[in-house]
């Protein structure tokens, strides 16, 4: 299982820091992306990271977000700086069991588990 948390109001150009905890002895195992849906829009990916530590972003986040994971405390962060009205939306964690050799998911239909989402709002 899943569970987002950390979403909340922030001004453009803040910041805040979602996190994703899991349960389960399968963490080490599993990619996890980080997606996003604002009203009226598709679902998108954010970012993603694999067990082996590689990591994907969207371009339209390079640069102001950072995904990483903590194997132990089986969770995993994405900090988000410099804040746009344009990333305000509901964020998702997911997660995909991998190998090790094998590539990163970075579609939303590739991802198994999938938790509830938290708000973001960007005021400008």
């Amino acid at each position: 299982q899943l569970q987002a948390f950390g979403g909340g109001l922030v001004q453009a150009g803040g910041f805040l820091r979602l996190s994703c905890a899991t349960s389960g002895h399968s963490f080490s195992r599993y990619a996890i992306g980080w997606f996003r849906q604002a009203p009226g829009k598709e679902r998108e990916v954010v970012a993603a990271i694999h067990r082996g530590g590689g990591t994907y972003y969207a371009d339209s986040v390079k640069g102001r977000f950072t995904i990483s994971r903590d194997n132990g405390k089986k969770m995993v962060y994405l900090q988000m700086n410099s804040l746009k009205s344009e990333d305000a939306a509901v964020y998702s964690c997911a997660a995909k069991d991998v190998i090790l050799s094998g590539t990163l998911p970075t579609r939303a239909d590739e991802y198994v588990y999938w938790g509830q989402g938290t708000q973001v709002t960007v005021s400008s």
